[in-house]
């Protein structure tokens, strides 16, 4: 069976391919995170956010995709004349967001080459407004100083710069070197102060010690002086005590007392010459019999105090005889 198509059939198909590209033509599908342009005889009409969106085919169409999430760019190696006039070579990286589509996509030609060349420059300008050792040791402030300086700068762009970062900072060799040598300096000249202060606290530390060592034994004097005194002051006022019992004995004409206290002074004295240490001979008697009367003396006044028999007389100092020397 032959199968023929007559004109109308051929007209219906050729309808139908047109309708489906018609359809295709008009129907557009944006992915997340991007914005696409409308553009109708080259003007830009509108914006197609993500999702299924619909033109008119044949009229109106897609002009720019815009990326709409955030982007890294790398901004490459550059010499930089700092303030003191250092040579040395920067790059860094920049982080940016697009936030208005037909901004970016026609307000500047190729966005990225802009973005870059802006931030160069301005590395260059902030940097070199700053000394080297300032230019090492902040670079919080130079991240700060050019985010504000670009972000202000592609704000007409439709553009929003989250983020500026230095990576790298190298002087040349011979001025690495030299802060080197200075490094170890600092740090010699730190060691010396330390050292030196250290010496300095022990000897003050010394020295108070010393100082409380004298007065503690200042303070042991003075209190050994006041119990030397203390004791003397007794010893004194019990040989007061003393001498004033004898006195009243004496005035109430008592011959043992007269005697114990001779005697006992006697004896005292004999003590004395016999501990002497040029003492090496004692010529005896030293009148022995007075000193044995005066020792009889001292026994009639202890039974007399203890209510005794008294005594019986005993003969005269002058008619005993006198012991032979003896070698002590």
């Amino acid at each position: 069976m032959d199968f023929a198509l007559d004109g109308g059939s051929i007209t219906l198909i050729v309808l139908g391919v047109l309708a489906v590209l018609v359809l295709l033509a008009a129907v557009k599908t944006v992915p997340q995170g991007y914005n696409y342009t409308v553009e109708r005889f080259g003007r830009y009409i509108r914006t197609l956010k993500p999702g299924l969106n619909l033109i008119i085919p044949f009229i109106d169409g897609i002009g720019r995709k815009m990326n709409m999430m955030e982007q890294v760019l790398d901004v490459p190696h550059q010499e930089v004349i700092t303030k003191d006039n250092a040579s040395v070579t920067a790059n860094g990286v920049t982080f940016y967001q697009i936030l208005d589509a037909p901004a970016a996509a026609y307000e500047v030609n190729n966005l990225q080459n802009a973005i870059l060349n802006l931030t160069m420059t301005n590395i260059r300008t902030v940097m070199g407004s700053m000394d080297l050792d300032e230019l090492l040791s902040n670079r919080d402030e130079i991240n700060h100083r050019l985010l504000k300086v670009v972000d202000a700068a592609v704000s007409p762009w439709g553009l929003k710069i989250t983020r500026i970062e230095i990576k790298d900072i190298d002087p040349p060799k011979d001025l690495i070197e030299s802060m080197g040598r200075q490094m170890k300096a600092e740090r010699e000249k730190r060691a010396l102060i330390l050292e030196a202060e250290g010496k300095r606290q022990a000897a003050i530390l010394q020295a108070e010690g010393a100082k409380q060592a004298q007065v503690l034994e200042a303070e042991g004097r003075r209190e050994a002086a006041f119990r030397d005194a203390e004791a003397r002051e007794r010893s004194a006022e019990a040989e007061a005590e003393a001498t004033r019992v004898v006195s009243d004995a004496i005035a109430s004409g008592s011959v043992q007392a007269i005697n114990y206290f001779v005697a006992n002074n006697y004896i005292k004295a004999l003590e004395g010459i016999a501990r002497s240490p040029n003492q090496k001979l004692l010529m005896m008697p030293v009148d022995a019999a007075g000193v044995i009367g005066a020792i009889g003396g001292i026994a009639e006044i202890a039974r007399e105090t203890f209510g005794g028999e008294k005594p019986a007389t005993r003969p005269a100092s002058g008619s005993s005889a006198r012991p032979p020397s003896t070698n002590t």
